[in-house]
């Protein structure tokens, strides 16, 4: 599939893009190629292989489910205006 020069001009003002007069044709070809790329990828024929979440099927290494601060909450709302039951309290926004 080819795209022709009036076609990127809808395409550049549908994504609201100023090409120029001069950006048009290397647009164009650009657009063309990223399309033949596709094309060829496409092709390819992928019947039985299966699908990777990781082309390195590597694994992620987790680290401990640990506490490393301590919790200090009280200090935190000491400062607070308004505080009830450990909530902050905030004006109401939405009626």
């Amino acid at each position: 599939m080819a795209l022709e020069r009036t076609e990127v001009e809808k395409i550049a003002h549908l994504a609201r893009l100023g090409l120029s007069e001069a950006d048009l044709p290397r647009t164009t070809e650009t657009l063309n190629n990223i399309l033949g790329l596709i094309d060829r990828m496409q092709a390819v024929d992928t019947a039985g292989i299966e699908p990777l979440a990781h082309p390195l099927e590597t694994t992620q290494r987790l680290r401990a489910d640990a506490v490393t601060e301590s919790n200090q909450r009280d200090a935190y709302q000491a400062i607070a205006p308004a505080v009830e039951e450990g909530l902050y309290l905030v004006p109401r926004v939405i009626e």
